[in-house]
């Protein structure tokens, strides 16, 4: 797994680009978001945020839940067509989204979760074990409204943290914060985006298949 720090206040992408509803084996960027708490704790996404999410960019969004309100769903889905959403812990359960879904995005089986479900909130012993029943190479949670990414016995994990920066039980000052995965062949580069001191950082971490054993 290789990292790389930058900051950027613009869209700086670089594209080189088991089976559950394959998509597809061409190089695909996925959006990987979560926990808005809107309008609860928080009014909106970020517009630094907002100027980079354009519509189209991405083929697919993974949501790990906590959107709140419907419009927040409707926003989503106009970043692109392709949405999935697990359930959070303060999602009405009328809206009928799954705790757990599994999608394949090129060579990729992709697990995801909000992560409440998790004690304690953010083990990685826990999150191994629901990786391995999942049986998927990247597992992807919310919940700790902290972004970060980790890598285990040939398996990645990543955290989008909190789009809004939304406040959470155990941390009061949140940054906000999304993720971008470029898919490839047998590898997958994923971009953590933070906003800090009203500035967005990008760290660039890699994980490959190939390598990862």
């Amino acid at each position: 797994m290789q990292r790389d720090n930058s900051g950027t206040d613009g869209w700086t992408l670089k594209c080189a680009s088991r089976s559950a509803a394959p998509i597809s084996v061409a190089p695909k960027l996925v959006l990987v978001i979560g926990d808005f708490h809107i309008p609860h704790r928080s009014h909106n996404i970020p517009a630094k945020f907002r100027k980079l999410l354009v519509p189209n960019k991405m083929q697919h969004v993974l949501c790990t839940g906590n959107l709140c309100t419907r419009e927040t769903f409707d926003y989503l889905k106009s970043l692109a067509s392709d949405v999935h959403v697990t359930r959070g812990d303060f999602d009405d359960v009328l809206t009928n989204y799954p705790d757990t879904k599994v999608i394949t995005v090129g060579q990729f089986r992709i697990g995801l979760c909000h992560g409440h479900q998790i004690v304690p909130w953010g083990d990685k012993r826990r999150l191994e074990m629901l990786a391995r029943q999942m049986d998927v190479d990247v597992l992807i949670t919310g919940h700790t409204h902290e972004c970060q990414t980790f890598q285990h016995e040939g398996r990645f994990y990543v955290n989008p943290g909190s789009a809004t920066g939304a406040f959470s039980p155990i941390q009061s000052d949140v940054i906000p914060s999304f993720a971008l995965l470029d898919v490839q062949i047998g590898t997958l580069i994923t971009y953590l985006y933070r906003l800090v001191d009203d500035q967005v950082k990008v760290e660039r971490v890699q994980f490959s298949k190939s390598t990862a054993d």
